[in-house]
């Protein structure tokens, strides 16, 4: 499995970095390899059991804290280097983590409380990489002690640094037994832990007047370099985000190697129905976080079960197969599991049906080749539609058809169509298209709507892109109706995934190397204001703490906006896309005739500029 990366803080100037010369700084510059070794073994031998702050052994008059944390520079210097856990470095932070636990007089004495959080850090950098480093680990009974971190022990901070170092032993091959052992309480635990976190935070520290903010915590945050509230705002959310993420990928390494754990982890329903939209924030873009562990729990028949009788898994799995988020292809893989078994067809093709028609014309995405087909195949599973005495609800029958009728009959009769027949079907959608168009500049959006519908009716399947911007144009309308599920997710409050969908957009409109013809003509890319002010909008409520500032007051985006992105339409290279005239003009027109302003991009999208613009536009 592969791990979760994450940005390590690299700092020179750390809190402990005023601390002056000590015993472990001394011993680790020793130039002589006998003595150097000797020191360093001798120090971590003394340092648990120091009882005072000048009690490190040599007499330096350095503090446990200030030690622990010249480890953890060491630590995350060089990960890989074997020579400081081989001296006892992970044993000495072992027995300190079990000491903080059991004496609460020596954890407050002096600056030992920041000594916790340091040593589980320790831990989790040193076998970030390597599986000895996470043997070591094991061996010195750290399992336990980190355990009782991720369950609250002390605060958030150390909750963090323990679930980090825990998914990192549940990771390889050797030491994941030893984590297995205590799997009934590190599920529970890291499902409480994933759930209740960023309300954890959101609560116990940002909340807090900054005066009331625990002082270590802050200098954790800030390494004392200040920045003031904001700064820690930031930290605390980046922090919180990371904490989810490492708690859902320990669920992950155990539902990997321990079919068994499935169970544990679909007990609690409510989890289930929040996991999917347990995304990492925008710190941790590069995480599968809940939409990752759903589908390794459908590949269990308990997982499967447990998912198809949540209808809000279900549904969340829906917003994100018609999203632009990275892993939206995971979400239609959950999806085709879960149609794939007989057991839970019924309910998850009823509750899915709808959605998944509306993707039958892709060919890829992302790392899956051929996806319409697999999407089709698996909904025509079973074609009766009738498993006992259920039976399918009207839609899902509807789509069911449309999907049978476009992939077998209408295939086959295009197929056999003359190229004039299939060229002169495609002029009459393009008229019909311009017709809807009309229609919507003059405020009739039903007549729009039909108008869309029998454009795509006459639209050859082979004309993909044509087809894709047609579904978007009949979704404006939707928009336009008010009907969020036809339209856009802003409406129905799913901040992240309409943000997601407009950068997407925005990006491909904006790439003038896609379009050579309006590069050659020196056009100037321009971004519709509507976009612009959606990103903006989306910005402001996609925060990590949004759902509980704002727990009545979702937002999402529109479905098909990326597919209407010039060129953009996730298809194969064989598209016969070759009419020079098609180059989706229409729909910047369309955009621009229904009132919505134009802008450029550099100066009218300060929200997004610099480093946040990388980071964010790196997903479209």
């Amino acid at each position: 499995m592969a791990k979760i990366l994450e940005e390590e803080e690299e700092e020179d100037d750390d809190f402990f970095s005023s601390s002056g010369c000590g015993c472990f700084l001394c011993a680790i510059k020793e130039p002589d390899a006998r003595l150097r070794l000797a020191n360093l073994s001798a120090f971590f031998r003394e340092l648990p059991y120091c009882e005072d702050e000048g009690g490190t052994g040599g007499g330096s008059g350095q503090s446990c804290a200030v030690a622990v944390g010249a480890v953890w520079r060491a630590a995350m210097s060089a990960p890989d280097d074997p020579e400081l856990p081989s001296l006892g470095a992970i044993r000495c932070m072992s027995l300190l983590l079990a000491r903080a636990l059991a004496d609460a007089a020596w954890l407050r004495r002096g600056d030992n409380v920041y000594v916790p959080y340091y040593a589980a850090h320790v831990i989790g950098s040193y076998t970030i990489r390597s599986s000895a480093h996470a043997e070591l680990t094991v061996a010195a009974g750290a399992v336990r002690p980190l355990l009782a971190l991720l369950g609250g022990a002390m605060t958030w901070v150390e909750q963090r640094a323990a679930a980090r170092a825990l998914g990192h032993l549940a990771s390889y091959e050797p030491t994941f037994p030893a984590v297995e052992r205590h799997a009934t309480e590190a599920v529970q635990l890291a499902v409480r832990s994933a759930s209740t976190c960023i309300g954890d935070v959101y609560a116990n520290f940002v909340t807090l007047a900054p005066s009331r903010r625990p002082k270590y915590q802050r200098d954790l945050m800030t390494f004392g370099l200040g920045g003031g509230a904001d700064a820690e705002d930031r930290k605390a959310e980046e922090w919180a985000s990371q904490l989810q993420c490492w708690s859902l990928y320990l669920l992950s390494c155990l539902a990997s190697r321990d079919l068994s754990s499935h169970a544990m982890i679909c007990q609690d329903a409510l989890f289930l129905s929040e996991l999917s939209r347990m995304w990492g924030g925008l710190a941790n873009g590069d995480s599968p976080a809940g939409v990752g562990l759903l589908r390794l729990l459908c590949r269990s028949p308990v997982g499967r079960a447990a998912i198809a009788a949540c209808r809000d898994a279900l549904s969340s799995l829906c917003d994100l197969a018609r999203s632009s988020d990275d892993w939206q292809y995971m979400a239609v893989d959950c999806l085709l599991l879960l149609l794939d078994d007989r057991a839970t067809w019924h309910a998850v093709a009823d509750a899915t049906a709808l959605c998944l028609s509306d993707l039958v014309d892709l060919r890829h995405l992302g790392p899956r080749r051929r996806l319409g087909d697999a999407i089709a195949t698996a909904l025509l599973l079973d074609d009766g539609h009738v498993v006992g005495d259920r039976e399918l609800g009207g839609e899902a029958k509807r789509a069911i058809a449309s999907v049978r009728e476009l992939k077998g009959e209408r295939k086959e009769r295009e197929e056999a169509m003359p190229r004039d027949e299939l060229l002169k079907r495609e002029i009459l959608a393009k008229e019909k298209k311009r017709q809807g168009n009309d229609s919507f500049m003059h405020g009739d959006v039903d007549k729009a709507i039909d108008h869309y519908t029998e454009a795509l009716e006459l639209c050859p399947l082979s004309r993909r892109r044509e087809r894709l911007v047609l579904h978007s144009n009949r979704a404006q309308c939707g928009l336009a109706r008010r009907e969020a599920d036809a339209a856009a997710y802003d409406m129905k409050g799913m901040a992240r995934e309409s943000l997601l969908d407009c950068l997407a957009f925005a990006g491909a409109w904006l790439d003038g190397r896609k379009h050579p013809r309006r590069a050659a003509r020196g056009a100037t890319p321009k971004l519709p204001y509507c976009v612009v002010r959606m990103i903006s909008k989306q910005m402001s409520v996609t925060g990590l703490f949004a759902g509980v500032t704002m727990k009545d007051n979702k937002v999402e985006s529109d479905d098909f906006m990326p597919r209407c992105s010039e060129n953009n339409d996730g298809d194969d290279e064989d598209d016969e896309d070759n009419d020079p005239d098609d180059d989706d003009e229409s729909e910047v027109e369309f955009a621009d005739k229904a009132g919505l302003k134009m802008c450029t991009s550099g100066r009218e999208l300060p929200i997004i500029t610099g480093d946040a613009w990388t980071r964010l536009s790196r997903r479209t």
